[in-house]
């Protein structure tokens, strides 16, 4: 697959195993790919198997998030990492 290689800066680029994994790949394309890495994904790995690992995923920025609801037609409350955020309390902000 011909990803951009900064996208992994902190993993050895050449000993990635797409199919073992595939939920870290498809996360790091969706928060900071270009959209030739997105394009990428969606032929190596197509639209089923990026649904169901971002659903399952527990770390998207909000962008991401919102990104992946549009492109998918899924709310953002079928996402993990929205409803585990939402379980979690933060801290007032004053």
């Amino acid at each position: 697959m011909n990803l951009s290689r900064v996208i992994f800066w902190d993993t050895d680029f050449d000993s990635i195993d797409y199919q073992k994994n595939a939920r870290y790949v498809i996360e790091r394309v969706a928060m900071y790919g270009k959209v030739s890495d997105w394009r990428a994904i969606q032929a190596y790995y197509g639209m089923d198997k990026i649904r169901e690992e971002v659903l399952q995923s527990r770390h998207l920025d909000v962008k991401t998030l919102s990104f992946l609801s549009c492109v998918l037609d899924i709310p953002k409350e079928q996402f993990r990492c929205y409803t585990m955020k939402q379980s979690i309390p933060t801290h007032l902000d004053f």
